[in-house]
């Protein structure tokens, strides 16, 4: 059986915003009537107020949360416990960080098992990056790309590119000059669904927030084309 293989990249959410909106947007996408969240907070080294804060948000939410904690792991089947999700959302925090553990735990596998099962894998920040081939990170002080990925979408990836001033000179840079291969940026406040790796859906929680495909050209520069974005609104607005 062939299952849609879907990732939403978020420029925000319960952690951030002061609203669910983003988060809402991730649970309508599973068309599940109360879907089965999983929030896996490895970037922040399983910051036990980012995991209150998830389920404060999420407990009021149509849904029925958990969480996976590998610093203080509690659950022996990751695989039976990842496979039973309908989403798999994933905290910001060290990218690099986050790879080592899931590699050293063999989660990495376990959601690139999910991804092919139809499972939907989302996240912020660290939690967007990580998808990607390569991505441009700050998880080792300076902004610095990170070539190891988990490759379930092709190219870059650089989180907050409107929010943090040094992040879209670096990651043009990059891009421009081939350290970098050309990829995405996400402004805070939007979200990207990637579909079988490829863009299909673009939201923003506010106007202005803008999902950007970046990509090298002959002359040595990066070009940023902006996709449209649809704006999100509260129910009932």
């Amino acid at each position: 059986m062939t299952h849609t293989r879907r990732i939403a990249l978020l420029g925000g959410g319960f952690s951030d915003d002061p609203d669910t909106l983003l988060d809402d947007f991730v649970l309508a996408t599973t068309g599940k009537e109360r879907p089965k969240v999983c929030f896996v907070p490895t970037a922040s080294g399983d910051s036990a107020g980012y995991v209150d804060r998830f389920y404060a948000a999420f407990s009021s939410l149509d849904c029925v949360p958990t969480h996976l904690s590998l610093f203080r792991r509690e659950h022996r089947d990751l695989r039976a416990l990842i496979l039973s999700q309908d989403v798999v959302y994933v905290g910001g925090g060290n990218t690099a960080n986050l790879i080592a553990v899931w590699r050293l735990h063999g989660l990495d596998e376990v959601l690139r098992e999910a991804y092919e099962a139809g499972v939907l894998l989302c996240g912020i920040s660290a939690g967007a990056a990580c998808w990607f081939d390569a991505c441009l990170t700050d998880s080792f002080g300076p902004m610095s790309p990170l070539l190891d990925g988990l490759g379930l979408i092709d190219g870059s990836f650089c989180p907050h590119y409107d929010a943090e001033a040094e992040r879209r000179p670096a990651f043009l840079s990059a891009v421009a000059d081939g350290t970098l291969p050309g990829g995405w940026a996400l402004d805070d406040g939007a979200a990207a669904l990637f579909t079988d790796g490829v863009l299909t859906e673009a939201v923003s929680r506010v106007p202005g927030a803008a999902v950007h495909r970046v990509t090298a050209t002959a002359h040595g520069t990066a070009m940023e084309t902006a996709s449209p974005v649809r704006l999100l609104t509260p129910a009932g607005a």
